[in-house]
């Protein structure tokens, strides 16, 4: 019962990150259609979890199993936004903005993946120079 109880209250903060990222992109670009909200979320949430896996894997940052479950599975859980993208996409797909559609795609799962790998690079790195 620990477990869910630690994973929902990590996905409670990483929702409400999640909404103050989309307003405030939303405040300050409100006549943008393409989803940036949605792109900074994920970009920023694959370098978190690739710089905490880095961090993990190079023995800088011990982290007992229920913390995992709160930061990966509840605060990024809640905070990525992958669902939403895929909304997203299908959104500007079925409205005729295909570039858009492609351009959403390419943007988040390159950027993605990329951030991914420069976090684990990274402070796997930083890890092992001590």
């Amino acid at each position: 019962m620990l477990t869910w109880i630690v994973i929902a209250s990590g996905g409670a903060l990483g929702c409400m990150a999640r909404h103050g990222v989309n307003r405030l992109v939303h405040q300050e670009w409100p006549l943008i259609r393409f989803p940036a909200a949605t792109v900074l979320v994920n970009i920023v949430g694959c370098g978190v979890i690739g710089a905490l896996a880095g961090l993990i894997a190079s023995g800088q940052l011990p982290m007992r199993t229920q913390w995992r479950e709160f930061v990966f599975v509840g605060m990024l859980g809640g905070f990525t936004t992958f669902s939403t993208f895929g909304l997203d996409t299908i959104t500007l797909l079925r409205t005729g903005d295909v570039i858009q559609a492609f351009s959403n795609v390419l943007i988040q799962v390159v950027g993605g993946l990329a951030a991914v790998y420069a976090g684990l690079e990274l402070f796997e790195k930083l890890g092992a120079v001590r």
